[in-house]
């Protein structure tokens, strides 16, 4: 495969997502998003360089973080041979954009995204691409109708690469997006994929296109029907409360917070993932039947929205 093409390719399609993405929130919260360049300093065991923008304290988001990073290796870091182990010890070129989003009003929901290339470079071998990332939805308190807009919107960018590809990484996504440590879903879940290139690059990389496209219609009319939802102290407290869960799986079973640990990533952009303010309570149980409850008992569970 022409490794330099592909690479170039990748790069461009990912800043400009990064910037559309970045530019639909600025102008739905009337707010402007922070621009930090980054470049690795000479030295240090990864190399490289990315844009993170992050909006903080706006009218809709308290904290919305997207972050372009393009990076290279000598090795590539455990989280990341777990299912090729063959490639251990490979130097690697890795690039992608991250965001999570969190919002003000508890009414709508968190978002996640991801979409990625990895390239190993095995010595003695041709060099091994594969894409990967996903999206998915965390509800703190739960409407069917934002569950179905999301995974229909997610179906539908995976139609034209085959009908088998939806249900797989609908399942793959409810395994990977669990607080296992808690037997707990993490969100109403979404698509998840990695370590893939089965269609060819070309198509492979069209799929991861479509992907990162389908964010915004899969999101932003879920915010905009949601974020005027009145809402008080009861609401607030519930919400942070559940950010701590999802603070949780980040830092315990997020393949991509330890891939960027691991590797010698940038700290900062990689915990832009993080919830501004969050808060755990000891063995909180919610009334039977409450809307609280409702999201546990109703929508933290794996089942088929679309």
């Amino acid at each position: 495969m022409n490794t330099s093409f592909e690479l170039d390719t990748v790069k461009n399609y990912l800043l400009g997502l990064q910037s559309r993405i970045t530019g639909a929130l600025a102008d739905m919260d009337e707010a402007t998003f922070l621009v930090d360049a980054w470049q690795k300093d000479p030295g240090e065991k990864l190399q490289g360089n990315g844009i993170t923008k992050i909006l903080e304290g706006g009218r809709i988001f308290e904290r919305a973080g997207c972050g372009f990073s393009h990076v290279t290796g000598p090795q590539l870091p455990p989280s990341a041979t777990q299912h090729r182990p063959e490639l251990a010890g490979s130097a690697f070129e890795a690039m992608g954009v991250s965001l999570v989003f969190h919002p003000r009003n508890p009414y709508v929901p968190t978002v996640h995204m991801n979409v990625r290339m990895i390239a190993a470079k095995p010595q003695g071998g041709p060099p091994v691409a594969w894409f990967g990332g996903g999206m998915d939805l965390t509800p703190y308190y739960g409407f069917d109708e934002d569950a179905v807009h999301f995974h229909r919107t997610c179906k539908d960018a995976l139609v034209p690469f085959g009908d088998a590809l939806h249900p797989r990484f609908k399942t793959w996504c409810d395994d990977y997006f669990s607080n296992k440590h808690r037997y707990e879903q993490r969100g109403v879940g979404g698509i998840f994929f990695d370590d893939f290139s089965e269609l060819g690059m070309a198509q492979s990389f069209a799929m991861l296109q479509s992907v990162g496209d389908a964010l915004l219609p899969a999101y932003l009319p879920i915010v905009q029907r949601r974020k005027d939802t009145a809402y008080g102290e009861r609401e607030r407290d519930f919400q942070l409360y559940r950010r701590g869960r999802y603070v949780e799986f980040n830092l315990v079973w997020d393949r991509g917070t330890h891939f960027g640990l691991q590797s010698g990533g940038r700290t900062e952009s990689i915990l832009l993932s993080m919830p501004p303010e969050v808060r755990w309570s000891y063995q909180r149980k919610d009334e039977a039947g409450s809307p609280e409850e409702r999201l546990l008992s109703h929508f933290l569970v794996p089942k088929d929205w679309v």
